[in-house]
């Protein structure tokens, strides 16, 4: 049995009622805009070359890791390249107990496909 399996069985959740929204970028970005904080998931090369601004990097392999000694905020959007690996981070949020929970389908490259601008370290 894998760590998010268990974690539901101890919650006594079912796979179906684990949930997370699933928003496209002209969502994202009013959510942005309204305060929810911004995790990055890709590896730390992809960050590199550009991240949502104010967005926090947890790298998904960390986090699948040691999934209970991550600290995420509820109302949380989870991005990648595209909104694969962040869907797998959403799930784990809110398997963990974090409320509110957005997986950004699009992920960076929707965010630079629309010309909007992009941070580096």
């Amino acid at each position: 049995m894998d760590w998010l399996t268990r974690t539901r069985s101890n919650r006594g959740m079912a796979q179906q009622e684990t949930s997370f929204r699933d928003l496209q970028l002209d969502e994202v970005k009013q959510l942005i805009d309204d305060g929810y904080h911004v995790v990055d998931v890709r590896e730390d090369w992809e960050w590199n070359k550009g991240h949502v601004p104010g967005a926090r990097h947890a790298v998904l392999s960390s986090i699948l890791a040691n999934p209970t000694g991550q600290k995420f905020e509820d109302k949380t959007i989870f991005v990648c390249q595209a909104g694969e690996r962040s869907a797998v981070a959403s799930e784990m949020a809110v398997a963990l107990g974090v409320k509110d929970v957005v997986n950004f389908r699009g992920g960076t490259k929707a965010w630079k496909d629309a010309g909007l601008p992009l941070d580096k370290p």
